[in-house]
Parts: structure tokens; C-alpha cells; sequence
């Protein structure tokens, strides 16, 4: 089994209040479980620390709850041991100050934010310079904010200590949802790579289109 290389002091939260909805009005928004599932199992994968999932809905929290408990405590722990790892790493938090509180009293320090959107245009920070800021020496924590929704606030985003820049795909069209940005940026921030593939041959491969013939029975 290859060893798990340190992760640092990476967080991750979800946010869902406040944020936009499509027409840019401030709204809170529900849990949706299988962005529960799918974003612990990307946080369990790449190392991240603990996962906060941040609604000031007391229904929405125990939901939440409920689930984590069904994976990490119920009958799903037992049925499925992965899922209740990648749960298991589920924190729920009202607001960003619980969060700020929790992460400063598991690691001694409040964490360095860093803020994501689809439409940040005046971004200080990519993902190799987070990887390197992840690794310095003093050892600071990291938390990423994602937003559900139609993305987070101007005033989190300008609050934040960076804004990372945003993903781009081949064209105009940039709305992925929330867990599978949260699994990109994870790879391109904690990601490992294969080394560089072999040289290629000195003689080029041709297409073939039949059985090869020697050259002295044509």
C-alpha cells in the first residue's frame, strides 16, 4: 500500500448562507446529501483535514447529522467502511466563525482563508501557490470556501485573505457544480502525478492495416 503523503493543514467548507441565487439575491440553501457524500470522500482522498458543512438552519444541521451518523455510527459504517472514513471527516458548523473557532482549537492557530468562484476575476492566489503556502514552515491552517448556490458573496470573497483563481474549461461555459470543483482544485492543489512518461520509440508506429508480410514473400 503506497504511503499517504502529509496534506498539511487543509480545511474545506461549504457554504450554504449566505449566497446568490441565479438572479444575485442573497439566500440560504438546503443540504444536498450526495454534495455531503461525494466532497468527504474528495476530502478523505486528498488528505484534507476536516470538512465543514456551514448552514445556520438548524433543520438543514441535524439533516446533516443524520447522515454522517447513519455512515460513521448506523448500519451504513458497517456496510460500507470507505464511506464512514470519508464521513467521518464531516464537521457542522452554523456559521464561518464556529468554523474559525473549531479549526483554531483543533490546530492553535485561526486559519488562512481563501475564497473560490466561478467569476473571481482579481485573483492573488493559484493552485500551485496555494500547494506552496500549504507546505511553508510555519505551518499556518488552510481553508478553502466554496459557496452553494450561485457561488458566495462579493463581501466573502474581498474578506477573504486570497481568492483563488478560478477553474477554466476549453470555452465560455463554466458552471460545474460545487463537488466536482471541490475535486479539482483538490487534485491540482494535493494531487500526486506519475512520473514523466517514457521517450517515445526512435522508429515512429505506423497504422497496420493487416497481417505484416516479409518483404521477401511480396
Amino acid at each position: 500500500m503506497r504511503p499517504e503523503a502529509s496534506a498539511g493543514l487543509l480545511y474545506v467548507a461549504l457554504i450554504h448562507f449566505p449566497v446568490y441565487d441565479k438572479n444575485r439575491k442573497v439566500v440560504r440553501t438546503s443540504l444536498t446529501p450526495i454534495d455531503l457524500h461525494d466532497i468527504a470522500r474528495a476530502c478523505r482522498t486528498y488528505g484534507v483535514r476536516a470538512f465543514y458543512v456551514v448552514t445556520p438552519l438548524a433543520s438543514q444541521r441535524e439533516l446533516a447529522q443524520t447522515i454522517c451518523d447513519h455512515w460513521t455510527e448506523g448500519y451504513g459504517a458497517r456496510y460500507n467502511p470507505n464511506r464512514k472514513e470519508a464521513l467521518a471527516l464531516v464537521r457542522i458548523a452554523a456559521d464561518l466563525e464556529e468554523t474559525f473557532r473549531s479549526i483554531q482549537a483543533e490546530s492553535g492557530f485561526l486559519p488562512v482563508t481563501v475564497a473560490t468562484g466561478a467569476r473571481i476575476t482579481d485573483w492573488d492566489l493559484d493552485c500551485p501557490g496555494l500547494r506552496r503556502l500549504l507546505h511553508q514552515p510555519e505551518g499556518k491552517p488552510i481553508l478553502i470556501l466554496f459557496g452553494t448556490g450561485w457561488g458566495l458573496l462579493a463581501e466573502t470573497i474581498q474578506s477573504a485573505d486570497y481568492r483563488l483563481a478560478p477553474i477554466q474549461g476549453t470555452g465560455r461555459y463554466n458552471h460545474l457544480s460545487v463537488r466536482s470543483a471541490v475535486s479539482i482544485f483538490l487534485d491540482r492543489i494535493q494531487g500526486t502525478r506519475p512520473q514523466d512518461p517514457p521517450d517515445p520509440p526512435d522508429k515512429p508506429l505506423s497504422r497496420r492495416s493487416g497481417p505484416s508480410t516479409p518483404e521477401s514473400s511480396r
